[in-house]
């Protein structure tokens, strides 16, 4: 592979900077602002309008860069750790520079919010936060993940963005090759490993009729304790902080709506506590198992209507006139059709939870659109060592 000397600038979504050779664009990974870099291009078409390089050679270091607690997500290694040779608090500053260029690029507006770590990890370094991972197995039986942009498989000897416990059971095991291998760890300590599918227990596949398949999660905010039972390998917050931060601001940002719509429901994060303060609550999910969950978790408030179906056609279908609407849809975000479907409600406020900057920025212009202004934004770090940030913003029709 050819390697070539850059002048590293601007962050972009996307956890690399951008820099230009002979005119063209290169998006290069494992660099800072400002750096003079050796880079190794890894994609370089031709007639590529772009390349793609990782740095493996730094000629001129920013203040900003420090030693990688995961070598193993380094240059040429696994993706999912690429800002691991970022300080933490430049981690957050780049990410904020990603969200306002989001909004400038795509919603034609700025951003006046900021990036807010989760309490605790500044102590801990930014590591040790996730309750979650998924891996692949190797030929070997090992857990292994992918190489950036790449089918390439690496066996990983180290996460550590995860609880201790689910590292262990993740990198402690041998499973089939080629399987893939997930590993959750509830609120109350137990930990489950999924593998294709199927419950594993001790090393191998529980074979039990019973064997268990749900976690239990627990989010308390103000002394009020909210129960959930989750599938091991379904969808819930990875960051062992999330749950209570994005309920938190979720029922902050509702106010005294007493009709709520809660759209991407998944096992009923939000539903179970909007339901649980009285409020009249529609609970909408296309996914089979979250939307079973989600009726699961919400057995005490038979009064909550639990819709599994797709989000758009639910809208269309009608769902009344809603005080407010929660929308935490897909990293693609919500797109037009189904954000014409929510305006038609014509609810005066939209809580929107976004875990990419682009796509949130693309459906505040389209609500923009509708009548919609942006009362507040606010980003948070829920995935430190990463390019990845959560912005919760509160829309109010005009």
């Amino acid at each position: 592979m050819t390697d070539i000397e850059l002048t590293v600038g601007a962050p972009a979504h996307g956890g690399h900077c951008v820099a230009r050779h002979e005119g063209r664009v290169v998006f290069v990974r494992h660099a800072l602002p400002g750096e003079r870099v050796r880079a190794r291009l890894t994609e370089a078409g031709e007639d590529a309008k772009l390349w793609r390089a990782d740095a493996v050679e730094i000629l001129e270091a920013s203040d900003d860069r420090v030693e990688s607690p995961w070598p193993e997500a380094g240059p040429g290694g696994v993706g999912g750790g690429e800002l691991g040779h970022v300080a933490l608090a430049a981690q957050r500053e780049w990410k904020l520079a990603v969200v306002q260029e989001s909004f400038e690029r795509f919603a034609g507006r700025g951003f006046e919010g900021t990036v807010t770590a989760v309490e605790g990890d500044d102590d801990a370094g930014g590591l040790r936060y996730r309750t979650r991972v998924s891996a692949t197995a190797d030929a070997e039986g090992k857990a292994a993940m992918h190489a950036h942009r790449s089918d390439t498989l690496h066996a990983i000897a180290a996460m550590p963005l995860a609880v201790p416990e689910v590292e262990e059971a993740l990198v402690g095991s041998r499973f089939p090759a080629g399987a893939r291998v997930q590993v959750a760890q509830g609120s109350d300590g137990t930990v489950r490993v999924v593998v294709d599918g199927a419950p594993w227990r001790a090393g191998k596949k529980d074979s039990r009729s019973n064997a268990p398949r749900t976690l239990r999660e627990s989010v308390t905010i103000d002394g009020e304790t909210w129960e959930y039972k989750v599938d091991a390998d379904g969808f819930w917050q990875v960051h062992r902080g999330a749950p209570q931060l994005l309920v938190s601001e979720v029922l902050r940002r509702v106010g005294d709506a007493a009709s709520v719509a809660d759209l991407y429901a998944g096992a009923g994060l939000f539903s179970l506590p909007l339901a649980a303060s009285g409020r009249t609550v529609t609970s909408v999910e296309a996914d089979r198992g979250a939307s079973r969950a989600a009726r699961r978790n919400l057995h005490a408030y038979p009064e909550a209507r639990i819709v599994h179906g797709d989000v758009r056609r639910t809208l269309d279908h009608g769902i009344g006139r809603p005080d407010a609407v929660v929308v935490d849809p897909p990293r693609s975000g919500a797109g037009r059709r189904t954000l014409e479907a929510l305006a038609a409600t014509g609810t005066p406020r939209v809580v929107y939870v976004a875990c990419d900057p682009v796509a949130l920025a693309r459906d505040t212009a389209l609500l923009a659109e509708r009548g919609y202004r942006l009362e507040d934004a606010q980003a948070f770090d829920l995935f430190p060592m990463t390019h990845h940030v959560e912005t919760v913003a509160t829309f109010t029709s005009l």
